[in-house]
């Protein structure tokens, strides 16, 4: 399916809702013109419109008057600010993505006064297109608006739709905020490599190859990450030295606490944010 036919709004054009406007004019799914962009700040819109060749707008109403899809690319804090602006102008048919992160479908319903949305989570490496995108669809989005969101977050990198809404929260925790933990152990490894003597900038390439590599070979296998693990840990051998300081240090169960943390805020977020926005419904 291709949205070459219909006009997509992105409300909070930063650096997410950017990736999005990237990969569909890379992947020809859309032309400049049926792309609206809004934001608050006239540097930030000539930017777009400069690097992209798309409409900017600094009104949000006025971005989505004429819009099948509205991308929702704000900080959670907004949302009570930008969704009454919103709810007056939204109209049956439109789909609502939401790349909020926290904000419930419940939320986002109360506040837009708009039933067809779809939340969804993506991740850091979607600038790239490399993301990662867990979403959801609520009962009111149609087949052919669930294509378009499908087609829209491919923009992005993988997609995973999911039927129950409490998978993308909880994907939040382990691929949103999983660069995260990646990053973290890349630093690691690079300070590590520089603490035995390699100048940093050897150290760092020495790391970032070894990551990609490592997970394209773990992909290309499709073999467990434990059989991977053994094919490598040889007895009496280095390996086996790292990794008992790694059982020792509690490296998994630190991880697992990492992730649970991750998962607790993004329900918290969720809570606070349906809160906050039932006043709205009333």
């Amino acid at each position: 399916m291709s949205l070459k036919d219909r006009t997509i709004a992105t409300i909070g054009s930063g650096m997410m809702a950017e990736a999005m406007i990237a990969g569909l004019l890379r992947g020809d799914q859309v032309v400049p013109e049926r792309i609206i962009a809004s934001h608050p700040r006239a540097e930030r819109r000539a930017q777009l419109a400069r690097t992209h060749q798309v409409q900017v707008v600094a009104s949000n109403p006025e971005a989505i008057r004429d819009a099948d899809v509205v991308v929702l690319a704000i900080k959670p804090q907004m949302l009570l600010r930008v969704g009454p602006e919103l709810a007056p102008a939204l109209r049956p048919g439109q789909l609502v993505i939401s790349v909020i992160a926290g904000a419930t479908t419940t939320s986002l319903a109360n506040v837009l006064r708009h039933r067809e949305i779809v939340r969804s989570m993506p991740n850091t490496p979607a600038r790239i297109g490399r993301g990662m995108t867990v979403w959801y669809a609520t009962p009111e989005v149609s087949e052919q608006q669930a294509e378009q969101a499908r087609v829209l977050l491919t923009s992005l990198g993988a997609e995973l739709r999911v039927d129950d809404e409490k998978l993308v929260a909880m994907a939040t925790a382990v691929s949103g905020t999983g660069p995260t933990y990646v990053f973290l152990v890349m630093e690691a490894l690079i300070d590590a490599a520089v603490h035995l003597g390699f100048p940093r900038h050897i150290a760092h390439d020495l790391v970032i190859e070894t990551l990609e590599g490592s997970t394209v070979f773990a992909r290309q296998s499709g073999m467990h990450p434990a059989e991977l693990r053994n094919m490598v840990t040889s007895p009496g051998g280095t390996s086996a030295a790292a990794l008992h300081e790694l059982e020792r240090g509690r490296l998994r169960t630190v991880l697992s606490e990492a992730v649970w943390a991750a998962y607790r805020r993004t329900e918290e977020l969720g809570r606070e944010l349906e809160a906050q926005t039932a006043s709205a419904e009333e």
